[in-house]
């Protein structure tokens, strides 16, 4: 049996964009195509994906996990007591996490309709309230802070979820485009961090370019920072701020 790369999608709750960007690095090229050209996916092909998708959830960049799943020396159940390992570890994390976020949530009434065991659901180990305290501290009397807290506090969890899917989407397309070599300066880097501010400002606050310049040298000078984007690609969050500078260049005037 085979299936189209829409039911594909659906099912691993992944982004036709996505699989379509697998396939052309070679990551996870379908095995069958139609007789249109459309590409199908075999049993096969979902065992992979289903392995890419564990890698990708604990933190492989995408070209590790190509060396890991194409390496002939392992065989497939090496690949499951690995993962059966770090995903221990990774829920021994999470719960104290979860328990730490049940605090935080009673404490501070945020207003956003999820429990616990969801927020976790949604985000994985990146919770997007985990610099709340500080993210207060910082900013919590500007009218930037206040208007994002309004637009937070009216998010359902299906809100939730797919802005965590255009992250995904975009830390993908922006790893891709770090892997074929495009400098922080070129078009399509500075595309894309237009595209990241874009973000910010239709989900949380109006992103002006020089904001967004301040946040892209904080997403260097903050370790915490730089250890999330850095945790897709080493030194992505150095060339996503030097592209957030050369985007904010051309939009501003001399």
């Amino acid at each position: 049996m085979s299936y189209s790369v829409g039911q594909v999608a659906a099912f691993a709750g992944v982004t036709v964009r996505t699989l379509h960007h697998y396939d052309g690095i070679g990551l996870l090229v379908p095995s069958g195509r139609s007789h249109a050209g459309h590409r199908r996916y075999g049993d096969a092909d979902l065992d992979r994906l289903q392995q890419i998708l564990f890698y990708r959830e604990l933190g492989f960049p995408l070209d590790e996990v190509a060396a890991l799943l194409d390496d002939p020396e392992t065989d497939p159940r090496a690949h499951l007591r690995r993962q059966h390992e770090l995903l221990t570890a990774r829920i021994e994390q999470l719960q104290k996490m979860a328990a730490a976020v049940e605090h935080a949530m009673e404490a501070r009434e945020m207003g956003i309709d999820l429990t616990p065991e969801e927020r976790f659901e949604v985000f994985g180990d990146k919770d997007p309230e985990q610099y709340a305290e500080e993210a207060e501290a910082r900013w919590g009397g500007t009218e930037l802070y206040a208007e994002s807290q309004r637009r937070a506090a009216r998010y359902t969890k299906e809100d939730w979820q797919r802005m965590q899917a255009e992250v995904a989407d975009w830390t993908g397309r922006y790893d891709a485009l770090m892997a074929a070599g495009e400098p922080p300066t070129g078009e399509r880097a500075m595309d894309m961090a237009e595209e990241h501010r874009q973000h910010i400002t239709g989900w949380f606050y109006a992103c002006s370019y020089e904001l967004h310049r301040s946040l892209g040298e904080m997403y260097v000078a903050d370790e915490r920072f730089k250890a999330f984007y850095d945790s897709t690609r080493a030194g992505l969050a150095e060339h996503l701020k030097e592209a957030i500078t050369a985007n904010a260049a051309r939009h501003t005037p001399a």
